[in-house]
Formats: C-alpha cells, sequence, structure tokens
C-alpha cells in the first residue's frame, strides 16, 4: 500500500517538473530566457533589486506562482550597464545559442542626458493617459475591461522584439510602416545572404506588411496555449511599450486619401463600392477599380465620413485598422505604455525613444520624404461635410482626441 502511494507521488512531482522545464524552455518563451547570461533592455520606469529570499513556509505554492517565479527569474533586466558580462564564445557552442544572446555594440553610452523638455515631454503624455482613464466623466467602450477580458483578437496589433524587451502598438497611418521596419531590424527576423537586414528602407513594403514578419500577442495563443495570457502579462511587466499617435481627423484625411484617391482594388471592392451604393446615388458601382478610375468615379470624403457614421457600417464589420479609433487598436487604459510619441513631434519623439532604448546606433528612423497630410489642411477637407455630421465625428473619435491631447477641433466643429 505504501510503495503503491510513493509511487504515485513520484508520478505526480515528475510530471509537474517536466512541465516546468518545458514552460522555461519552450520557444521564444521571453527575451532572456534565451540569453541566459545577457539582460533585456530595461524599461524606462523599471528599477532593478536584488533578489530577495522569502522565508520558506510549509505551504505547497500553486502552479502558476510556480511559473511566475520562473518567468519573472529570467526576464528580470540587467543593469544594462556596458560592463555586464558578455557570452563567451566558445568552439563547442551551439549555433542556436550564438544567436541568442544581444551583441555588446547594441549598447551605447551617451555622456549627456536626455533634454528636460523631452522628458518633461513624455511624463505629461503619460499622466495624461493615466488620468482620462481614471476619469468616470469620459466614457467609451471598453475603458473598464480588465487586460483578461480584452479579446485575442483585438491584440493583433501589439508587435513583441523579444531579443531588446520591447513592445509596439502600431497605428496606421502614424508612421507604422517605418516603425515595422524598425522591429523588423531589431528582432532579426529578416535576413539578407544569412545576416540580418540592418537597412530599415531596405525592407521591401509588402513584406513590412506581412503579418508573419511580426510577432504579435494574438499570436501567443497559438505557441504558447494555456499559458498565453499570463506571459502576455509577464512581458507586457518587463518590456518598454510604445506607440504612435496623431490628431485624429488628420489621420482620417490621410487613411482617405491613401485608399481611396489612389488605386486600391482591395479597398475598392470592400468599401469603396458600399460608399458609393449608399451614400453616391451610384446603385451599380464599376466592377474593379481601374474601371472605376477610368469614368472618374470615387468616393468623396463626405461619402467617406457618412459611412463612419452609418450604424449599419459596423453591423456589418468592424472598423478598418486605418480608421479604427487608437483606443480600440492599442487599449491605453489597460497597457501603461512607457512611451507615447506624436506624429507631429515624430523626428524629436524617435530620436528620444530610440536612444531611451539604447538601440539609437543599431537603427535609425528614417525620414520620410513622402506627401505627407497637414493639420492645417482640416478646413478644406471639412468643407464639404456638414457641421453636424462633424460634431458627430468628433463624438466618434473624442476618446482619442482627449486621451493623448489633441485640442478639441472648434474651427471645424463651430462654423
Amino acid at each position: 500500500m505504501g510503495t503503491s502511494r510513493m509511487f504515485r507521488i513520484f508520478v505526480v512531482l515528475g510530471s509537474a517538473f517536466m512541465i516546468l522545464l518545458i514552460i522555461i524552455y519552450w520557444d521564444d518563451v521571453g527575451a532572456s530566457h534565451l540569453y541566459l547570461h545577457t539582460p533585456v533592455s530595461p524599461g524606462p520606469k523599471i528599477p532593478h533589486h536584488p533578489p530577495q529570499q522569502k522565508p520558506q513556509t510549509s505551504r505547497t505554492p500553486s502552479f502558476l506562482s510556480d511559473i511566475d517565479a520562473f518567468v519573472n527569474q529570467f526576464l528580470e533586466p540587467g543593469t544594462g550597464e556596458p560592463t555586464d558580462p558578455v557570452p563567451v564564445d566558445t568552439s563547442n557552442q551551439s549555433e542556436k545559442a550564438e544567436e541568442r544572446y544581444i551583441p555588446r555594440r547594441e549598447w551605447k553610452i551617451h555622456l549627456t542626458p536626455v533634454a528636460a523638455e523631452l522628458r518633461e515631454r513624455q511624463e505629461q503624455r503619460r499622466r495624461l493617459l493615466q488620468e482620462m482613464c481614471a476619469n468616470d466623466s469620459m466614457v467609451f467602450p471598453g475603458k473598464n475591461l480588465s487586460f483578461d477580458d480584452i479579446p485575442n483578437k483585438e491584440l493583433d496589433h501589439l508587435i513583441v522584439d523579444d531579443r531588446h524587451g520591447i513592445i509596439y502598438c502600431y497605428v496606421p497611418k502614424v508612421a507604422c510602416t517605418n516603425w515595422k521596419r524598425i522591429m523588423i531590424v531589431l528582432s532579426e527576423s529578416l535576413l539578407q545572404d544569412g545576416v540580418p537586414q540592418r537597412d530599415p528602407l531596405a525592407i521591401p513594403r509588402d513584406l513590412v506588411h506581412n503579418n508573419s514578419m511580426h510577432f504579435t500577442f494574438n499570436k501567443f495563443w497559438k505557441r504558447y496555449g494555456k499559458f498565453a495570457r499570463h506571459l502576455m502579462k509577464v512581458k507586457l511587466k518587463k518590456y518598454t511599450k510604445f506607440l504612435f499617435v496623431r490628431d485624429p481627423f488628420v489621420r482620417l484625411i490621410s487613411a482617405y486619401r491613401n485608399k481611396f484617391e489612389l488605386r486600391n482594388d482591395d479597398f475598392y471592392r470592400r468599401f469603396a463600392q458600399v460608399m458609393l451604393r449608399r451614400y453616391a446615388n451610384q446603385p451599380t458601382p464599376p466592377a474593379s477599380v481601374d474601371e472605376a478610375f477610368a469614368v472618374g468615379i470615387h468616393p468623396s470624403f463626405s461619402n467617406f465620413i457618412q459611412y463612419l457614421l452609418d450604424p449599419q457600417t459596423e453591423k456589418d464589420i468592424p472598423f478598418n485598422e486605418h480608421w479604427r479609433q487608437v483606443y480600440r487598436l492599442c487599449h491605453p487604459c489597460q497597457i501603461q505604455y512607457d512611451f507615447v510619441g506624436h506624429l507631429e513631434t515624430a523626428e524629436e519623439d524617435a530620436e528620444h525613444l530610440l536612444r531611451q532604448l539604447r538601440v539609437d546606433n543599431v537603427v535609425e528612423f528614417p525620414t520620410s520624404h513622402r506627401n505627407l497630410t497637414a493639420s492645417s489642411w482640416e478646413a478644406d477637407w471639412f468643407s464639404t461635410v456638414p457641421v453636424e455630421a462633424r460634431k458627430e465625428l468628433y463624438k466618434l473619435y473624442e476618446p482619442d482626441f482627449r486621451l493623448f491631447g489633441y485640442d478639441r477641433p472648434e474651427s471645424i466643429l463651430n462654423e
């Protein structure tokens, strides 16, 4: 009887030990579980505390607590100093292990601190987010959800770079193409002749927007199963999280110009035809974008605004990412972002962020020479939109205005 009982105990303990080993060594569980000798780039507000020895108790910790302890051990940021030990390059080290540590050339020492005004700018933006999320007078869908309650499919804009401990929430029409390029370079997910691509502008646009190039939160379930949400929260706690935003109305103008004033057959079939039928008195619009452009047919900006305000629109299909509100893409009341960039101050913010991440000698943010949509154009674009529709549109995007510190566009709303 005693022997059978002991055997069952050993089986249970052995199974638990094997599961813990799987969690630890599962591919890409965290930044440092594969960089055991090199610390992850620490976030800006995470102090490094020496490990404290916990008093032993007779109570057996839960399985989830064990997982948390192991994962935290390997994700604990180091001092980040250039004197941190470098892995020894030995001949018998496996090829996979050699790819795992972060080379010291990626650290950069700055002799001067970041300008006080830039630090204060970030502090103000982070503080505003916290205040708005705590403000009961501002209500919007999903504001009071916990992170656990956010559907997995709505976490697809959070790109993870485990090499440097970075999480980027990309917002379409806010320089996301170039920031995705930066993430590809940092994560070394694209090789050129067997060597990681180091030039962001050399990465073709079709690859930049290829989902297979980025490891996003919504892919955690496939890789980590029931431990996915727990690992997300660990990474959110340990990694540096950032996003870039812009004036919500200017972003809408940019989306319209890019998707409906240029030939885009996909957007024409999925959205433009609907707008033409509903709001432009075109019951049978041309079948393709080429046919439509040949006869000068495309939805007007006013038609686009009508589409956004129509309750039927989201009954049929959720807003496309190019005009979906930022609070729905990036969940700023559930995720405490460490850095909030604005497109209006993109060059300064990009330089500040890359320096804060300590990768500014690895990659530079590409300077864009494309035809950018200017905020000074707003009045002209909205001149064809009725004032009441403008006010309704502001209500629809008001959370983005207030969360990220953009002024209410009085000149447009009070004509």
